[in-house]
């Protein structure tokens, strides 16, 4: 993370992934992404849209959050990985990938609270 900023702010898209409809291993994945990010996890809240369907969850933590969103009729899911501190969100998109094995991943990074 820069030096001057607050945090770091992944926007994560996953194309092509699996386990979408999985609420468990949704929920493993963002657990497992938080704590190899070095960060420290306070809460997680899923909820599943039914069978089949999507999933929508965050882990809070007590450096931000992580959050999914999950459309598996499209192969697709958007995460927030949001995270100050010592800790390295990059690692929760490793995480990501192993757990929803996308075929594509577009990344767009973000440094918030920059002083201007």
């Amino acid at each position: 993370m820069t030096a001057n900023a607050a945090a770091t702010h992944l926007l994560v898209e996953l194309w092509d992934a699996v386990n979408l409809s999985d609420v468990g291993a949704v929920e493993a994945a963002l657990t497992r992404a938080a704590r190899d990010s070095g960060a420290t996890v306070l809460h997680s809240f899923m909820h599943p849209f039914g069978a089949g369907k999507g999933v929508s969850g965050i882990v809070v933590l007590a450096e931000s959050h992580i959050a999914i969103h999950t459309w598996p009729e499209r192969g697709y899911a958007a995460a927030d990985v949001f995270m100050c501190g010592a800790c390295d969100p990059h690692r929760a998109v490793a995480v990501l990938r192993e757990a929803l094995a996308p075929g594509r991943v577009e990344i767009s990074e973000h440094r918030r609270g920059v002083p201007g």
